[in-house]
């Protein structure tokens, strides 16, 4: 038992990455560089993974009493940080798509009238060719995924699809004239 209080202790004055530091300024100290080697591999940015860095160590900081009695006070500081750059990820995604959105146009109802016209033609289509193209157009599934639910090969399901697509241009066509 003394042999291992010794050992730590010994570790403990080495610096051993796997003893933890007791203050937060050592532990800022001893990490800071590791954490934004990492943030910049993620980000390719010094400038953002510096920010998330900084967010990631106040935040820490602000929970220093309870994150320094964890098991692993690295291991929250890294989930932190990469928590803040997913977050930051989903809000220039979502800022995006507003942007996208609002670029396109704001005509609602031309956009109404055309899905209700795809509505119509998509009715007048034979059963089989409908469902083909809902599943693999609308749907997004692949030929073989629309076939296994259809009980048909993929080949009859690709061969529906283009036929629709056929009427449905079709259909729409004589309804622009």
């Amino acid at each position: 038992m003394v042999q291992m209080r010794q050992a730590l202790e010994a570790k403990s004055e080495r610096g051993d990455p796997l003893s933890e530091p007791r203050t937060f300024e050592d532990f800022f100290a001893e990490e800071r560089n590791r954490l934004l080697r990492a943030l910049f591999l993620l980000t390719g940015n010094a400038q953002e993974a510096e920010e998330i860095m900084q967010d990631a160590f106040l935040e820490v900081w602000e929970r220093w009493d309870r994150v320094s009695a964890m098991e692993s006070p690295v291991g929250y500081l890294f989930r932190t940080a990469l928590n803040r750059h997913r977050s930051g990820v989903r809000r220039a995604l979502r800022a995006a798509r507003r942007v996208i959105r609002s670029a396109e146009g704001g005509d609602d109802f031309a956009r109404a009238d055309e899905r209700d016209a795809l509505a119509r033609a998509l009715t007048k289509l034979p059963s089989r060719q409908r469902a083909a193209i809902v599943l693999t157009e609308l749907l997004g599934y692949e030929a073989k995924t629309a076939a296994a639910m259809l009980g048909v090969r993929d080949a009859t399901v690709r061969s529906l699809a283009s036929r629709a697509r056929v009427g449905l241009r079709n259909e729409l066509e004589e309804n622009d004239a």
